[in-house]
């Protein structure tokens, strides 16, 4: 079972480290400092204690994924029935075209996030996976959300018997 943070690391500066950091990880600690208020060893530490309880599980660089010749993203969806699916993870895993995968509920068993160079390249991934269930591939044109920054959750209020006063969920003032 995992524990939530302290709401020490995700008070008001916290979230404004992580909002920053979500824009831009590559920044100092002093330019994070100097935008949020503290001092460059407060950031240092809030930063390093962030990361020591899982908030901030890594970085990464964005590439353009044109730029590197592949200008086709496509999701592809894959039903599955049976023993199939530990073999499904295995193949996808060595995949490079796969940059996501994800196993939910519903009808599809997992949901893929491909860049391919072409649409033969494209036939040719949904080839390797047909074998292993019925396959449904939509080609991106755009993508109107590609990347949101994860702010702090608003609080909703709890319902309550009609007539009393609404109750906040999570601390703080309740929505009215």
């Amino acid at each position: 079972m995992t524990s939530l943070p302290s709401s020490k690391l995700l008070d008001a500066k916290g979230w404004e480290l992580l909002k920053e950091l979500q824009l831009d990880a590559r920044l100092s600690f002093a330019e994070l400092g100097r935008r949020v208020g503290l001092s460059t060893p407060a950031v240092a530490e809030r930063v390093r204690n962030l990361e020591a309880a899982g908030v901030i599980s890594g970085y990464r660089a964005e590439l353009d994924l044109k730029k590197l010749g592949l200008p086709i993203l496509a999701m592809i969806r894959i039903s599955a029935v049976g023993d199939v699916l530990p073999r499904i993870t295995a193949v996808v895993r060595a995949m490079p075209e796969v940059l996501e995968c994800h196993r939910g509920t519903g009808a599809d068993s997992f949901i893929m996030k491909v860049a391919v160079a072409s649409v033969a390249h494209l036939e040719t991934l949904i080839d390797r996976l047909t074998p292993f269930g019925t396959t449904s591939t939509s080609i991106v044109l755009s993508s109107p959300v590609e990347r949101r920054l994860v702010e702090k959750p608003a609080v909703a209020p709890v319902r309550t018997a009609k007539g009393s006063k609404p109750v906040a969920r999570g601390g703080g003032e309740p929505e009215r």
